[in-house]
């Protein structure tokens, strides 16, 4: 079997766009966060998705070690917030983000097309990442928007406006 090139590899997904989502999770460190465009739903009954982190981020481990988290499904007009949580040692959980906790102190951010309260079923490793399955506990939903998606390296609204016949 030939070994791919991982650029070959980026560029085939690099062309495939991906909902945008922030993980947000509290530790004994304070809240963490970080923006993942790997969510996808696994089964609705019983309700689970899953994710992958890159397991060399900081906030990765801090997720990974958290009882529960919280996935949230990004808005189109939430660019700002997935910009911060992308970048290591970009602002987090600012006053000007309006964030608030939920009872079992996770954070949460406001503005979303919906959160997802969840706790791990399981972790898979696969190379310097980890794939997450987890179980939605509760669901904390807005009015729907239009999501953010990443394609090509950049932020794009989807719209109902352009839908295929």
């Amino acid at each position: 079997m030939n070994q791919l090139d991982p650029e070959d590899f980026k560029h085939a997904f690099r062309h495939h766009p991906a909902g945008v989502a922030v993980i947000t999770a509290t530790g004994p460190d304070g809240p963490a966060g970080l923006t993942v465009s790997s969510v996808a739903s696994v089964s609705a009954v019983p309700p689970a998705l899953l994710f992958s982190l890159t397991t060399r981020r900081g906030s990765a481990s801090r997720v990974l070690a958290a009882e529960s988290f919280v996935v949230h499904l990004l808005s189109a007009d939430q660019v700002d917030i997935a910009r911060s949580f992308a970048v290591p040692g970009a602002p987090r959980f600012t006053p000007d983000q309006g964030w608030r906790t939920l009872p079992g102190g996770e954070p949460v951010l406001p503005g979303v097309h919906a959160a997802l309260l969840c706790s791990h079923l399981e972790h898979v490793g696969v190379g310097e990442s980890t794939v997450v399955v987890a179980a939605v506990r509760e669901i904390l939903a807005d009015e729907p928007r239009p999501p953010l998606v990443y394609v090509d390296r950049t932020f794009h609204a989807l719209t109902a406006d352009t839908p295929i016949p």
